[in-house]
């Protein structure tokens, strides 16, 4: 199988975006397929875009009309309804279908460390990760049993300049820059991997066309492992904030404080994460993550900073850390 002419549905949020810039810089036949409309990563000169609204069947069949590729990658489908839609429309039209997964789906709390691809699937906290594992399953039956060509891919907490990866996102760094205190779950010192978008796409792109990743699963991540601590010392840098003050809450308060925030953690960001990258590197040697955190809160800092526009706080965000922080940091 030869890749040439790919589809993403989607290709312009973060993981996406990467993935469209490289594909185009391999001299693929590019073709995004979303709802148009994007202004923070605009469409990569020489991809084709379908305007077309995804969820809307009718809609993406009138956009591709009766053509073929040789990869189609969903980069948004989160519910096994939307992959069986896809199902119907892509058999006999792609040589792969790739289903962009998530490594929350794993295990969690995972039993041991580092977590490979055939670490049991299950989390009992989070819905959002259920669902993703609900879309394997039935990417996996239709592998075994009609021969649908899917690939899995899982991608952990991956982002670009415009994802401040703690929870609260530049309300946090606006608390940092004024000198309040800011929350880190748990005592800050559990384990986490960040991967920078386009060191994501480097093996992602490495995986479209390679006949050995079709009915395979894999999860592609840096192996730079940081702390909670470590992450928001890195923002406070780039920040230019040298002693920001941490306060450390337990992930069932902040889950009791804020449902939303703590099905996050208690399903996904609270638990130690470090991953064995063996499996993507077997099949796309060349990969290597080269973005280290530090140089990534650089770049997020610099985004915001260029626009006022970008810098928005969230009152109700700033209300309920002041409130966290009120009952939990030192008297």
């Amino acid at each position: 199988m030869t890749t040439s002419k790919v589809l993403f549905i989607g290709g312009t949020g973060i993981i996406s975006s990467a993935c469209s810039q490289r594909a185009v810089e391999l001299g693929w036949d590019v073709t995004l397929l979303n709802r148009g409309g994007t202004t923070a990563r605009p469409v990569p000169e020489g991809a084709r875009v379908l305007t077309a609204d995804v969820r809307d069947g009718a809609s993406v069949r009138a956009a591709i009309g009766d053509e073929e590729f040789d990869v189609v990658a969903d980069f948004v489908a989160f519910t096994p309804d939307h992959v069986v839609a896809d199902v119907e429309l892509f058999t006999g039209r792609t040589g792969q279908y790739v289903f962009i997964s998530s490594a929350s789906a794993y295990q969690t709390p995972p039993e041991r460390l580092p977590v490979v691809e055939s670490t049991p699937l299950r989390n009992p906290f989070w819905q959002y990760s259920r669902d993703k594992i609900a879309c394997e399953d039935l990417l996996v039956r239709a592998h075994r049993e009609d021969g649908f060509p899917a690939t899995i891919v899982r991608p952990s907490h991956t982002y670009d300049r415009t994802l401040v990866p703690l929870d609260g996102g530049w309300t946090v760094l606006d608390r940092m820059r004024r000198g309040e205190p800011v929350v880190v779950h748990g005592d800050g010192t559990s384990l986490w991997t960040l991967t920078h978008h386009t060191d994501f796409a480097k093996a992602f792109t490495g995986l479209l066309g390679r006949p050995a990743a079709v009915g395979d699963a894999f999860h592609i991540t840096s192996d730079e492992v940081l702390t909670w601590n470590r992450i928001a010392l890195d923002l406070a840098a780039a920040a230019g904030v040298d002693d920001p003050q941490l306060v450390h809450v337990a992930s069932d308060a902040i889950a009791a404080a804020d449902p939303g925030w703590g099905a996050g953690l208690l399903g996904d960001k609270a638990h130690s994460m470090v991953f064995d990258n063996s499996k993507v590197k077997a099949l796309v040697p060349d990969f290597t993550a080269t973005v280290p955190f530090r140089r990534g809160a650089q770049e997020i800092v610099d985004w915001y900073d260029a626009d006022p526009a970008r810098r928005v706080v969230d009152a109700e965000r700033d209300a309920l850390l002041d409130r966290l922080v009120a009952r939990y940091g030192p008297a």
